[in-house]
C-alpha cells in the first residue's frame, strides 16, 4: 500500500512538472509583426521580380568565367589502344613488301595551350566583368521597385483599415441617431419620415462598412502576394497611416544631382554605355597580333613496359590580314550600338529627374491636403454636433442630421485619402532619389 501510494505521488509530481511545458508547447504563437520598413525589405528580398533579377545577375557573373577561360591554360589528356596491320608496299620501299603481322600500339597524349597576349580577349573580359556589375545594379533596381510596390501595398492595407474604423464609427453614430428618432417618433415629436430617413441612413452606413471590410481583406491579400508569403498568413501591421517627416533633399537643385548619384538604374545605364564602348574597343583590338603557346607530349609503343616519349612545342604569333571586311562592318555596327546606348542613358537620366521633380510636387501637395482635410473633419464633426442638438431641440428634422453625417463621412474619407497620398508620395520620393532603404 505504501509503495502504490508513493508511485501515485511520483506520477502526480511528473504531471505537474510537465504541465507548464505542455502548455508552453501548445500555446498559440502570436502572429508576426510587420512594419512598413519590414514590408519594403521583404519586397526587395522575396518578391518574384527581385528573385528573377538576382538569378540573372548570377548568370552574368558566370559569363565572366566563360570569357576568362579564353585567357587561361587549356589542357587535355588522352590515351588510345590501336590494333592494326600495315601494308608495307604502300610506303614504296624496295626492301619492304607484304603485310605485317597484327600488332597493337599503346599511346598516351597530353596537350596544352596558353594564350600569351590577345588584346581583344582581354577587353572582352573587362566588358563581361562590367556587364556582371550592371546586372547586379539591375537586380538592385528590380528589388527597389518590388520594395516600393510592397510599401504601397502596405499603405493600402493601412488606408483600408482606417476606412473600416471610420465606417464603424459612422455606424455607431447612425445607430444613436436612429434610436433617438425612434424615441421622438414614439413620443409624437417628429414625423414618421424622420424615422424612415434615419433607417435608410443606417442601412447605407452598414452597407459601406461591409464594403470597407471586404476592401481591407482584398488589400491584405495583395500585400501577401507581393511579399511572396502564403495567402493565408496572419501578420500584424505595426505602423499607422500617419505623416512622418522626410530626411532627404527637398529642393530640386539638390535632389536631382542626389538622385543621379544614387539611383541604381541611372548608374546601370552608365555601366551599359561603358560595356558598349569596351565591346567597340575589343573589335578594334582584333586587328592587333596575338601570341600563344602550344605543346604536345606523347608516349607510345607496341608494349606498355617500353613506351617511348616525344614532344612538340610551338610558339606562334597570329596577325589578321583580311577577313572580307567583316571586322570593319562589326566595328561600324557596334559604333551605332554605342550611340544608341548613349541616347538611352540620357533618357534614363532625364526620366529620373522628371520623377524626382514630380515626387517633390506630390509631396508638397499631399502635405497641404492633409492639413486641409484635418480641418475639414473638425468642421464636419462640429456641423454634426450642431445638427444633432437642433434635432433634439425639435427645431430641425432628420434631414440636417443625415446630411451632416454624410458630410462627416466624406470628410473622413478625404482625410484618409490625403494621408494615404502623403504616404505614397513619401515612398515615391525615396524611390525616385534611390534611397528607399533609408525609409523609416
Amino acid at each position: 500500500m505504501h509503495q502504490s501510494m508513493r508511485h501515485a505521488l511520483l506520477l502526480l509530481a511528473a504531471f505537474v512538472a510537465a504541465a507548464p511545458l505542455a502548455a508552453q508547447v501548445s500555446a498559440p504563437q502570436a502572429p508576426p509583426e510587420l512594419s512598413l520598413l519590414d514590408a519594403v525589405r521583404l519586397g526587395r528580398q522575396q518578391a518574384v521580380a527581385a528573385t528573377l533579377a538576382n538569378i540573372n545577375a548570377q548568370v552574368a557573373q558566370n559569363r565572366v568565367g566563360i570569357k576568362r577561360a579564353d585567357l587561361l591554360p587549356q589542357v587535355s589528356a588522352g590515351g588510345s589502344i590501336t590494333p592494326q596491320v600495315l601494308n608495307l608496299e604502300q610506303f614504296g620501299l624496295p626492301i619492304a613488301s607484304g603485310v605485317t603481322e597484327p600488332f597493337t600500339i599503346y599511346a598516351l597524349q597530353l596537350r596544352a595551350s596558353q594564350m600569351i597576349f590577345d588584346a581583344a580577349a582581354i577587353e572582352r573580359l573587362k566588358a563581361a566583368s562590367d556587364s556582371a556589375k550592371v546586372a547586379g545594379l539591375d537586380a538592385q533596381h528590380a528589388g527597389n521597385l518590388a520594395g516600393a510596390a510592397a510599401g504601397l501595398a502596405y499603405l493600402r492595407v493601412l488606408a483600408a483599415g482606417e476606412v473600416v474604423l471610420a465606417r464603424e464609427s459612422d455606424s455607431t453614430i447612425a445607430a444613436a441617431l436612429l434610436a433617438q428618432a425612434k424615441q421622438f417618433q414614439a413620443a409624437g415629436v417628429t414625423p414618421a419620415i424622420d424615422l424612415t430617413r434615419n433607417e435608410v441612413n443606417t442601412r447605407t452606413v452598414q452597407s459601406d462598412l461591409l464594403s470597407a471590410r471586404n476592401e481591407l481583406a482584398r488589400a491584405r491579400l495583395d500585400l501577401l502576394r507581393i511579399l511572396n508569403l502564403p495567402l493565408d498568413a496572419s501578420v500584424v501591421l505595426t505602423d499607422s497611416l500617419g505623416t512622418p517627416p522626410v530626411d532627404v533633399p527637398l529642393a530640386p537643385a539638390e535632389a536631382v544631382p542626389f538622385a543621379l548619384d544614387h539611383r541604381t538604374d541611372v548608374i546601370a545605364e552608365r555601366g551599359r554605355t561603358q560595356v558598349a564602348e569596351q565591346s567597340l574597343r575589343a573589335i578594334g583590338y582584333e586587328n592587333l597580333p596575338s601570341a600563344g603557346f602550344q605543346g604536345n607530349w606523347e608516349s607510345s609503343g607496341p608494349v606498355t613496359d617500353r613506351m617511348l616519349g616525344s614532344y612538340q612545342l610551338m610558339f606562334g604569333v597570329q596577325l589578321p590580314v583580311f577577313d572580307g571586311l567583316r571586322r570593319q562592318r562589326r566595328h561600324s555596327e557596334q559604333s551605332l550600338k554605342v550611340e544608341a546606348q548613349q541616347v538611352r542613358e540620357r533618357d534614363v537620366s532625364r526620366q529620373a529627374e522628371q520623377e524626382v521633380r514630380r515626387s517633390l510636387l506630390d509631396l508638397g501637395t499631399a502635405q497641404n491636403t492633409v492639413a486641409i482635410a484635418a480641418d475639414r473633419v473638425e468642421l464636419a464633426a462640429q456641423e454634426l454636433r450642431q445638427a444633432t442638438e437642433r434635432f433634439k431641440a425639435g427645431v430641425a428634422g432628420s434631414v440636417e442630421t443625415t446630411q451632416a453625417q454624410a458630410v462627416v463621412v466624406s470628410a473622413r474619407n478625404a482625410l484618409i485619402q490625403a494621408r494615404a497620398s502623403y504616404g505614397v508620395a513619401r515612398i515615391t520620393l525615396y524611390q525616385a532619389l534611390g534611397v528607399l532603404d533609408q525609409l523609416q
